[in-house]
């Protein structure tokens, strides 16, 4: 988490232990408190110190147990105002895209499960190394940033062991639309359907496809990783937003859910990553 996150979270934290230290009937030690709430004492420690997220919960049974409920509308306020993280393309790209893609690497390695819904294009996860590039260089190019393309490359090639390795699983949705987009030359993009194609059955990979006549439920939005139900990150034009509440990772989940009901996967993913690999002609 960014320095302004967790500068947020440990304020907060410190609000906490002071409503406790002023409880109108007298100090409650953090084990006291823990006891009054059923909790383990780790978990007071670890809100009072920042080292974890509350939920609206914890603060509403914070804010009674120390005998200040009217405290919990602040408290509530403090929490909305950071569990979304707003990552700024401008601030990651500073020093180019190999950073962000090695912290990425750091963030997947310790995940078991990654769900993806992709809507603009395929994702990391499968990219060719050409397919890849041309990613990086068209996002370099509106950003403004520096063009670090072939060690941005190597670090997303490099996260792709992940997909290799034992209890690790990717449930991945892809619009239909994404095997279109003529975001790099034909052949590149012939290139890429063959990877995909080619995948399809891994162990470690689940990978649905919503063909452009499918009836949904929902407006497409922007594409989003759930990393192992405890953080979404979700692609805006301006930033990446980390969100780890977990009334928004359940959102999100649901959301993964709805699209999955009128994806197709296996067999019938490969036949409509075929007929678009066939329309190319290459």
């Amino acid at each position: 988490m960014s320095t302004d996150y967790q500068r947020a979270r440990v304020e907060l934290g410190r609000r906490l232990r002071e409503l406790r230290d002023e409880c109108p009937g007298g100090r409650l030690t953090g084990t006291d408190l823990a006891q009054v709430l059923g909790w383990p004492q780790s978990k007071v420690s670890k809100l009072e110190n920042g080292r974890q997220t509350p939920t609206d919960g914890d603060l509403l049974a914070w804010a009674e147990a120390v005998g200040q409920p009217s405290a919990y509308p602040e408290l509530r306020a403090r929490l909305k105002g950071f569990e979304s993280h707003i990552r700024s393309w401008r601030r990651q790209l500073a020093g180019g895209h190999a950073p962000v893609q090695e912290m990425w690497n750091s963030l997947t390695s310790g995940a078991e499960i990654k769900r993806s819904m992709s809507s603009a294009a395929v994702s990391g996860l499968l990219q060719t190394a050409d397919y890849a590039r041309y990613v990086f260089q068209a996002h370099a190019a509106l950003q403004g940033a520096p063009r670090d393309t072939d060690a941005a490359v190597r670090a997303r090639m490099k996260r792709q062991e992940w997909l290799y390795r034992p209890g690790k699983r990717l449930d991945l949705l892809m619009h239909e639309s994404v095997l279109w987009a003529r975001i790099c030359p034909p052949e590149v993009l012939a290139a890429q359907l063959d990877r995909l194609l080619g995948v399809v059955g891994m162990d470690t990979l689940r990978m649905g496809i919503l063909p452009l006549d499918a009836d949904i439920s929902l407006t497409l939005g922007n594409s989003f990783t759930i990393l192992d139900d405890r953080l979404v990150a979700v692609e805006e034009w301006h930033a990446e937003l980390w969100l780890d509440d977990a009334e928004t990772i359940a959102l999100y989940r649901r959301v993964w859910d709805t699209f999955a009901e009128s994806a197709v996967f296996g067999t019938e993913a490969q036949q409509v990553i075929a007929r678009v690999r066939r329309s190319l002609k290459v």
